[in-house]
Order: structure tokens, then sequence, then C-alpha cells
């Protein structure tokens, strides 16, 4: 942050470094974010944007722990498995870093009850959020500010995590990254503690749209009238610790699968914020990102499909291990 705060009063300085303070006390590792997102919501259940992100970031925690589970080890090599660990990592630190802010600074807002957007240029946010936050004071449209917020956090990714030479070449053009977006195993899960789970694939992660829409389509699910007391008490009464025994535990039928918990995992990792850039600056805003709602093009309840690429993947396992077999043979 290198704006000079000297014209501000005693208060607004004080605020800007408490929210400071605050963001950088919660951004962690995935359990932090996670749990701050669901606090937050439960203290400001008009924005639904924070348990969409708790529920978001819980499949991010999986996903990391999947790398040190019972399958990736014996399909991927170590420095490839750290490189998607790390991609994962700094696309949640970076999303967190630019939202916590804005989240705690509508909270205060309405503890005072005048808003305090003005303040938003301070924590170097970008145009397009700050006129939608003003926006949402005066309209207190829920569902625009959701799809404003989705469109803002996949553009903080978009050059710094997606377009980066370094995870582009490692991660995004690997033939690993392509077999697991052609099969949709990157996929968002929303389980309930009856042992269902709802959810949407995410395929073509690298492109900006497709991440834009997956989160129109994850947003009317999580907020489907009949379905969100489900999610919620699910939220509710599971801990996240990156296991897949955090939902698994609830299903009918037991799956092969075991994932250990991310804390035992995995090391905290420092961060650094490069130089800022207003994406928005750079980036025209599509009007399909904002106009056009989601639509399911598949059945958004998962529960046989997730027991499906359970089993292809211990079958994609054990062929890869009977081909070591021949090797030694």
């Amino acid at each position: 942050m290198n704006m000079n705060m000297n014209h501000l009063t005693i208060q607004e300085q004080t605020i800007i470094r408490q929210i400071l303070r605050e963001t950088s006390k919660k951004n962690i590792d995935n359990i932090t974010r996670t749990n701050a997102y669901f606090t937050y919501f439960k203290q400001n259940p008009d924005i639904i944007w924070s348990f969409l992100a708790s529920m978001v970031s819980r499949n991010g925690g999986w996903n990391m722990c999947d790398l040190v589970g019972t399958i990736f080890p014996h399909l991927l090599e170590a420095k490839t498995r750290k490189q998607l660990f790390l991609t994962y990592e700094r696309a949640n630190w970076l999303i967190f870093h630019d939202v916590f802010p804005q989240l705690l600074l509508y909270q205060y807002s309405t503890k005072i009850n005048r808003p305090m957007f003005h303040l938003l240029p301070y924590f170097n946010v970008s145009e397009f959020i700050q006129k939608e936050w003003h926006r949402y004071w005066f309209e207190t449209d829920r569902d625009r500010l959701t799809i404003a917020l989705i469109i803002n956090e996949q553009n903080v990714i978009q050059t710094p995590v997606i377009e980066h030479p370094v995870y582009k070449k490692k991660v995004f053009q690997s033939l690993i990254f392509s077999f697991q977006d052609w099969l949709h195993f990157s996929c968002v899960l929303f389980p309930t503690c009856g042992g269902e789970v709802y959810g949407a694939s995410a395929n073509g992660f690298k492109s900006l749209s497709k991440r834009i829409n997956l989160g129109k389509r994850l947003a009317s699910i999580l907020f489907h009238p009949r379905l969100y007391p489900y999610f919620f008490e699910f939220a509710e009464e599971t801990a996240h610790t990156g296991s897949r025994h955090d939902y698994e535990q609830y299903f009918k039928i037991k799956t092969n699968q075991n994932t250990p918990m991310l804390r035992m995992s995995f090391p905290v990792i420092a961060h650094h914020q490069h130089a800022y850039e207003d994406w928005s600056l750079k980036r025209r805003v599509s009007p399909t990102w904002l106009y056009i709602p989601a639509r399911h093009r598949h059945s958004i309840h998962l529960t046989d499909w997730y027991f499906t690429k359970s089993n292809q993947l211990q079958f994609i396992l054990s062929i890869q291990k009977l081909f070591q077999l021949k090797k030694w043979e």
C-alpha cells in the first residue's frame, strides 16, 4: 500500500491499519482463510459471496491434500505436486489479500451506518469493485454484488497466477493439468451431512470467462432455497481440516481414497505482493459476465459422479502400477 495517508483523519488511518492487520492474521493458510470467510458470513449474512468463498476454499484445501493422499503421489512426481500446491496456495492467498479488506470495510461501514468506501483505494483494489461496493450500499442488490465479487477475484488471479510464466509452463501447460481438466477431476463440491454431494466441474480452468461462469453456477447451487440449509449445516457442523474425510465421513459407501489433514502435510508459505496493477484499467468487463445468468448443462447432484470418479482414479492408479511392474519384469 503506497498511498499517502497523511490527509486522512486519525480514525481513518486507524481503520486502515486494523483492517490490514486483521487480513494478514487470517491469511496464514487455507484453514484460516476458509474459517474467516465463514465466520464473516455468519456476522454479515447479506454478503452471500463470503459463504461461497468459504465453500470453494474448502475445495482448495481438499485439492491440496489430495496431492499427498493415497493416489496422486503414485501418479505425479514430487516436484510437480509441489508446484500444484504452490499454485493453489498462491491463488488462495491473492484472493484473500484482495477481498478481505473490502469485506471488513463494509462491515465497519454497517456498524457506523455510513459508507467508508472512499478508503478502498488504500487497499489496492480495482476501480471496478470500488464502484460495485458504492452501488451495493445504495441498491442492496445481493446477486449483483456476488457476481461482481466473482468477476473481480477471478481477474485478480488471472495475470499473477494463470498467466505467470512459471505457473503457466509448469502447471497449466503440463500434461497432468490437461488430463485433470479433461476428466473434470477439478470439481467444486458442496457436501451435506446426509452424505450427498452437489457441485459443478471446473473444466477450462485457464479461461477467465469459464471460471467466472463456474462461480456464477456455484453460487446458484449453494443458495438454491431447497439445498442451502443442508450446505450451511455441513459448514457449521464440520471443522475444515483439508482431508477428504471431512465429507466422506457422511457417505453411506466408503471410498478407498485417504487424504491427510492440511496442517500435517504442508508448511505455511510466506507470500509477497508484487507491484500492484488494477486489472480493470487494462481489461474490459464483458457484459456476459455481469448480465448473463448461470446455466447448468449437467446435473448438479454429483454423489454418483463422485464415486465414479473415485473408481476411475483407482483404475488409473492400478494401470500405472501394472506398467511399473512390466518395466521391472
